[in-house]
């Protein structure tokens, strides 16, 4: 078949400065243009994925301690029928586990040291089936037995009030108990079954755990606050709470895992839109060069242009060959720059250990950040709209050289030639 002369002039433009030795200043920043569209490209495609790898990771382990839904009972009241909203909370597709669960705010007390604690009363028996946490502390969390009133801290809890497993705290209940002698705030005597680490540091300095019948003897409940559902695809939760919250019979509030940490997941979200912007800005830039070049090649190209519009080329035909040329700087810059994206995204858990090596630096100490490797997490989501707008900004700067082209009188470019 035969290939079409204004595809097979525009490739022929795109390449001659370099085969023929001619023209090289046009040819260089032709190559320069491609070269700052892959590098944006590319750019855009490292960050976007380093930030998803970041959101992922600390949504994993987040949620090694939340679940993916709660349904509790309206002011903080223990529900009335556990078992019964579990059993048809269970009937739902997408539940793969439920446990009751005691939620209260308390103080927990050593010698001097005091700090205020969110208190999660569990099951131990059910609380695997509801959080990853749970798997990854086994032996600790079995010791939490109905009457031993242990206690279960966060190792940044643990290491602030100064304790270690078979210690002893005092927690003290918000509510008090009235006496002759006044209101006097509840205290209870506790000894420290073991620490957990979740990776999370608001809740390893916030959380302590305990078996969920001695929270409710401690804070004087008559039974849970709520339940935690897992589900099998987290991204579901919205959905499924919508659908659980009209199928449960008794009337309850459901809260899924986005809606607990809904202004962190917005802030991230801002921060994505906003690092897409503006690194969109270094492929405008880069393609917008091609305006400058495409430019000079039309006037350098003016007479073979007279040429070709003797010989019969239509001006639709001219500016399809200059349009060929900008797109192909275009495909091959943003080909470029996903392919060395892809290559670094995927490999960054080796290219940045080898460059903090090579520097002798850290990028992400231990002790100061909750992360201490660079994730990343390639999304299709974000690679895809990369490469169309990068194609559409550089075959939207071909289209003014390009009419300019067009616009040639033949008789004018002609005249002293």
């Amino acid at each position: 078949m035969q290939i079409p002369f204004e595809i097979a002039l525009g490739w022929r433009y795109t390449r001659a400065g370099r085969a023929m030795r001619r023209n090289g200043f046009i040819s260089f920043i032709s190559g320069a243009s491609m070269l700052g569209i892959a590098l944006g490209v590319a750019a855009l495609i490292i960050v976007l994925s380093v930030m998803n790898g970041f959101q992922k990771e600390v949504r994993d382990r987040m949620l090694s301690v939340v679940s993916h839904i709660e349904i509790f009972a309206p002011n903080g009241q223990p529900m009335q029928d556990v078992a019964g909203a579990m059993a048809q909370a269970k009937q739902h597709p997408e539940v793969v586990g439920a446990a009751p669960f005691v939620a209260a705010q308390a103080l927990l007390a050593r010698g001097e040291d005091m700090q205020g604690v969110l208190v999660r009363g569990i099951d131990p028996a059910h609380e695997g089936e509801v959080t990853d946490l749970a798997a990854t502390n086994t032996e600790v969390l079995q010791a939490l037995q109905p009457g031993s009133f242990a206690i279960v801290l966060g190792v940044e809890l643990a290491k602030n009030l100064g304790v270690a497993a078979g210690d002893t705290v005092t927690l003290i209940a918000p509510s008090g108990q009235v006496t002759p002698a006044g209101v006097v705030p509840r205290m209870k005597q506790m000894q420290v079954a073991g620490v957990f680490d979740s990776g999370h540091y608001e809740y390893d300095a916030n959380m302590a755990m305990l078996h969920y019948q001695d929270a409710q003897k401690v804070f004087r409940l008559e039974g849970p606050t709520g339940v935690r559902l897992k589900l099998q695809d987290l991204h579901q939760a919205p959905r499924v709470a919508k659908e659980l919250a009209s199928q449960l019979q008794e009337f309850l509030y459901l809260r899924d895992w986005t809606q607990q940490n809904k202004t962190w997941f917005a802030a991230v979200q801002v921060e994505k839109r906003m690092m897409f912007i503006i690194l969109t800005l270094i492929v405008a830039v880069a393609a917008f060069n091609l305006v400058s070049t495409l430019v000079m090649t039309v006037q350098d190209k003016r007479s073979d242009i007279a040429i070709l519009r003797t010989l019969g080329a239509s001006p639709a035909s001219i500016m399809g060959i200059f349009v060929v040329q900008g797109a192909m700087v275009g495909v091959l810059g943003t080909l470029g720059g996903l392919a060395l994206g892809l290559l670094v995204a995927c490999n960054i858990d080796v290219i940045v250990p080898a460059i903090e090596q090579a520097l002798g630096a850290s990028f992400l100490p231990k002790d100061i950040y909750l992360i201490s490797r660079m994730p990343s997490e390639p999304l299709a989501s974000d690679i895809v709209p990369i490469a169309l707008i990068a194609l559409l900004l550089a075959f939207v700067a071909t289209l003014y050289p390009s009419w300019r082209a067009s616009r040639v009188n033949p008789a004018e470019a002609l005249r002293y030639e």
